[in-house]
């Protein structure tokens, strides 16, 4: 594909990244193809070599690395990130993995190369990744959208050999349907056994954390979440809350929900209702069903992240019994919103809470991080000076951005 002919279809509106996408769907369409020719239950694209071979000095991490990436233009910094916590060096070779269960492998140029024209240069371009350059051998997309790929004996190959896995967004209501207690949920908690980075953004962010909005009836706008919390709308994972039973649990998201969009759609109210519904009855306080505590007691509190977009929380195991993990936020330098990051804590149970009956949680602790420079304690919800919301009869009583 000629370069010339790459920005001449930019000019008529495509996006960068669908169109990278596109053209090396085209480029390597003869030598890989996609796998659902012959009625297999997946699709499987690869950018650079497969087969390369790893270098033996390509070990395993020795902690954890999670990235929550909130949606909207995808932050090329948090995939570098992942790359480099793998340990993938330029000469060792890496294979990165995007798994998704609709859509195409537009993420794998973006990852692979340093630029529209499609090199591997050392001078990587913005809204490009350049991950070859970084030592990547291999960027794979595979397009899982059932529990029969789920449990293919092909597709659990090339996650299970991933050096980093990326969780595409689209509808988490699909990862939780066909993902979930299948051999891929399996060899997906492998890799995070192995401290394998993983990351996801807005759908894929959505089944991060130890509870997960589910969406299996559809998406919740944060009024109808404040003013019932067990609206139909309001599906949760596990189902009914547990401490196990989740799809992947991360040790460093315990006790969180976490919800993408932040700014752009308004969610703030809505992740506020997802924190509230797992604080448990105590003293006709709480939610039914609820299996957390409120309070500032970083062992049982109930929590949640949510991400703007443009926005990703790098979040990082340390071998440190006070900082066991710790997060930074990064994004863009072209971005043009706050690309911020709010940690949810509600300091006192809700008051009311039922089905049919709107919300009322006062003293919600809110911790905003807007810059790249700060290092927020994830084990003891510290480095950042908090703010706080109300919630009175289904309403915020003050904007929490």
């Amino acid at each position: 594909m000629n370069t010339s002919v790459l920005s001449s279809l930019m000019t008529c509106g495509l996006s960068r990244r669908v169109l990278a996408g596109w053209v090396t769907a085209v480029v390597l369409a003869a030598a890989f193809g996609s796998a659902t020719a012959g009625g297999k239950p997946y699709s499987y694209f690869v950018t650079g070599n497969a087969q390369a071979p790893i270098a033996a000095t390509l070990k395993a991490p020795s902690t954890s690395s999670i990235v929550l990436m909130g949606g909207g233009p995808d932050v090329d910094e948090a995939f570098r990130w992942m790359i480099t916590r793998a340990g993938i060096e330029p000469g060792t070779g890496g294979r990165f993995v995007v798994i998704r269960a609709t859509g195409t492998d537009a993420y794998d140029p973006y990852i692979y190369y340093s630029d529209a024209a499609l090199t591997r240069s050392s001078t990587v371009a913005d809204q490009w990744v350049g991950g070859a350059s970084l030592g990547l051998t291999s960027v794979e997309t595979l397009v899982i959208p059932s529990i029969a790929a789920a449990n293919d004996a092909f597709v659990n190959s090339v996650v299970g050999k991933a050096h980093a896995v990326f969780i595409a967004g689209g509808d988490q209501s699909d990862y939780i349907k066909y993902w979930k207690g299948t051999k891929l949920d399996q060899t997906l908690s492998g890799l995070m056994q192995n401290n394998v980075p993983m990351g996801g953004t807005s759908a894929g962010l959505a089944v991060l954390g130890q509870f997960d909005f589910a969406a299996l009836k559809g998406t919740v706008t944060s009024t109808q979440a404040l003013g019932n919390p067990y609206n139909k709308y309001m599906t949760l994972d596990p189902d009914p809350l547990s401490l196990t039973g989740g799809f992947l649990a991360p040790p460093a998201l315990a006790n969180t929900v976490l919800d993408s969009h932040l700014d752009s759609r308004d969610r703030m109210g809505r992740l506020i209702a997802f924190v509230a519904r797992l604080v448990a009855p105590d003293a006709g306080f709480g939610c039914p069903g609820g299996i957390l505590a409120s309070g500032t007691n970083s062992a049982a509190t109930a929590r949640g992240i949510g991400v703007d977009v443009e926005t990703a929380l790098l979040v990082q195991g340390n071998k440190s019994s006070s900082a066991a993990f710790t997060a930074r936020r990064v994004t863009n330098p072209s971005t043009t919103t706050q690309s911020a990051v709010y940690f949810v804590q509600p300091l006192n149970p809700p008051t009311v809470c039922g089905s049919g009956k709107p919300l009322t949680m006062t003293t919600v602790e809110v911790k905003k991080l807007a810059d790249s420079a700060t290092i927020f304690n994830l084990s003891d919800w510290s480095g950042l000076t908090g703010y706080t919301v109300d919630a009175i009869s289904g309403a915020l009583t003050s904007s929490p951005y």
